[in-house]
């Protein structure tokens, strides 16, 4: 009975084997063409996590990697303990969770809009001119931002003496940092967003709303009972990815408008980790403040994706 039984799983195995061999013979193109972008997961993202270790050690670049002394979790206790540590990740998360609920749902408010343009070449130009700042470089979009946030003669000041009220010097108040990094991060991507989401409506069944419009459905209705809901899976997976990366406040925005009369509210994990890592050469603190933010990150990843996958919505795994 045993060898009967050890006899067929061994024939399925090699069953499957013989079987993904001739598909990837079969298919070897396709798999060429994945091939470079395999390598660069695992040369550019898998053999860095090497590294990691240094986090628990004190690490010396002439002793390396291996040969640097054992730390332990002493440098997340020196982070934990630190006189920055609540500003900075009360800083971080509060951009992230603003990002997010400021930027999310706008990309998907545009798709359902622009998927109800009839008229084809205004379609085409809102589209051309939301996608367009996407393509501006971030050193030109924080020097954007300080020439219309200018004191004197930026375009925000000069429409509050219009009307009379006294200019303001919104970057050197930290009260503002926030809402500018979020409002110019939606204007500058809430168009490139949308794509997919057109994308995912473009796949609705026409005959639903041709059913709908018979049944005397209005144009909201048929929005929120059918373009919603067909975009919902994609929704969900577009907000597993931003949770994932919810602690991921870009730094060259942040480190480019931050300056020393609005650190307090600017400073965020990824411009410290810059700070004591590559200016004060602190590799072994900074690897691990780095470290603390991707766990979190991932935590919220399987979180999120736990909760959608509950309610029987799109989830990554």
């Amino acid at each position: 009975m045993l060898k009967t039984a050890e006899l067929r799983q061994q024939r399925t195995r090699n069953r499957h084997g013989n079987f993904a061999w001739h598909r990837i013979s079969r298919n070897w193109e396709l798999y060429l063409m994945i091939l470079p972008v395999f390598l660069f997961f695992i040369v550019f993202h898998y053999v860095p996590m090497y590294g990691i270790q240094i986090a628990f050690k004190n690490f010396s670049g002439v002793l390396g990697i291996w040969g640097s002394p054992w730390a332990g979790v002493e440098h997340f206790i020196r982070f934990f303990n630190g006189t920055y540590f609540k500003e900075i990740v009360w800083n971080t998360i509060s951009i992230s969770v603003y990002s997010l609920l400021v930027g999310f749902p706008v990309p998907i408010i545009l798709a359902l809009m622009l998927n109800e343009v009839r008229n084809k070449h205004f379609k085409k130009l809102v589209q051309t001119v939301t996608y367009a700042p996407y393509f501006i470089s971030v050193v030109v979009m924080a020097g954007m931002i300080l020439l219309f946030l200018a004191p004197e003669t930026g375009v925000f000041n000069q429409m509050r003496k219009f009307f009379g009220a006294e200019s303001i010097n919104f970057m050197y108040e930290g009260r503002y940092f926030k809402t500018i990094y979020v409002l110019s991060g939606v204007w500058q991507s809430a168009g490139w967003g949308s794509i997919i989401y057109l994308s995912a409506l473009a796949g609705i069944d026409p005959e639903l709303h041709e059913a709908a419009v018979i049944d005397g459905a209005s144009r909201l209705r048929r929005i929120w009972h059918i373009n919603l809901p067909g975009i919902l899976p994609t929704i969900c997976i577009m907000l597993i990815m931003n949770c994932g990366s919810l602690m991921n406040v870009g730094f060259e925005k942040v480190f480019l408008l931050m300056n020393d009369l609005n650190r307090s509210h600017a400073e965020v994990i990824s411009t410290y980790v810059y700070k004591v890592g590559l200016i004060n050469r602190e590799y072994s603190f900074s690897t691990a403040v780095g470290l603390f933010n991707s766990v979190i990150n991932f935590i919220m990843l399987l979180t999120v994706n736990t909760i959608t996958k509950k309610l029987n919505q799109s989830s990554l795994f």
